[in-house]
């Protein structure tokens, strides 16, 4: 990459969390996590294009729900970008462009996976030449998920979800997704599953040991069988709704149905492009969704996009 490059696009995907167990409220406020990711192959692109001196962060969003996408310094991609130019000590002159396909508050990460494109393109356009550990730290500051989304493939994480493992996984998976044109509130969903749960003893969280076994011997039904989410009761008491959703995945035959994240996006594994079709003409006539996606993982994490 010359010192002349104008322009650096980053690919970046979407995840899921096959199993996500939310633990009792930490001193900083956060949540223990302990939580299995698989990145899926849904992409969001992220564009860093060099702007004359003294022009500052600039950003524009195109895509589905564009317009519910901040495009000023509450956006972590933008937070993002300052936080390359402090490390490469430049000043932030960049125009960032964000073509969204992720789902917009729609518990795929899609906001942390701008962010961790910004910091790929970002790296590469000011010849920063980040090591990949603080690269991961300055990813960790800006969200949980936005390490992961550097990482990708499947990984276990803990703390707020921000810490990374690699997973002892096999096999590919046939994913199909049942998207809402109303996002839920991250903040709102853990204060509720804090409600539902008042008065409980939460004890620390675990992950399921019949997961990690089921992703050894790269077993979609077996995996289907053990998706889980601590936060899938709090947000079907917000948004009833899901609960049908998900219903009808099991019923017309997924492997496995799980809120994706904190929502609304609910998940199905499937068995295979076929069934992926299947359920997504069977949700799609359901008129409980606002729309069907359908993708296979695990997937790479950020990276270039080729060309």
């Amino acid at each position: 990459m010359s010192l002349s490059t104008k322009s650096v696009t980053a690919v970046v995907p979407a995840k899921i969390n096959l199993a996500l167990a939310v633990g009792p409220v930490r001193v900083d406020g956060f949540h223990e996590l302990a939580t299995v990711y698989q990145a899926v192959g849904l992409f969001d692109e992220v564009t860093a294009t060099r702007r004359n001196p003294g022009s500052g962060v600039t950003m524009t969003v195109a895509g589905p729900e564009a317009d519910a996408v901040p495009c000023d310094a509450t956006n972590l991609a933008w937070l993002a970008a300052e936080a390359v130019a402090a490390e490469a000590d430049v000043v932030p002159d960049v125009h960032l462009h964000i073509v969204k396909r992720i789902p917009v508050a729609g518990g795929m990460a899609g906001g942390s996976a701008d962010a961790a494109g910004a910091l790929l393109a970002c790296d590469i356009l000011w010849r920063a030449s980040l090591h990949r550990e603080r690269m991961l730290e300055l990813a960790a500051d800006l969200g949980s998920d936005v390490p992961f989304l550097l990482h990708g493939g499947t990984a276990v994480g803990t703390g707020r979800g921000e810490r990374i493992t690699a997973a002892m996984a096999r096999g590919s998976y046939h994913w199909v997704f049942a998207l809402s044109d109303r996002g839920l509130s991250t903040p709102r969903v853990y204060a509720e599953c804090d409600r539902l749960r008042a008065g409980a003893k939460v004890t620390e969280p675990v992950i399921p040991a019949g997961l990690m076994e089921a992703l050894l011997a790269g077993d979609p039904a077996r995996v289907g069988a053990e998706l889980a989410n601590d936060l899938q009761p709090a947000a079907i008491s917000i948004r009833p709704e899901l609960d049908m959703v998900l219903e009808i995945g099991r019923d017309a035959g997924a492997l496995g149905a799980v809120l994706s994240g904190s929502g609304p996006t609910c998940a199905f594994l499937v068995a295979d492009d076929e069934a992926a079709l299947d359920l997504a003409v069977s949700l799609s006539a359901s008129g409980l969704c606002s729309g069907v996606a359908r993708a296979e993982g695990p997937v790479g994490g950020a990276r270039l996009k080729d060309g």
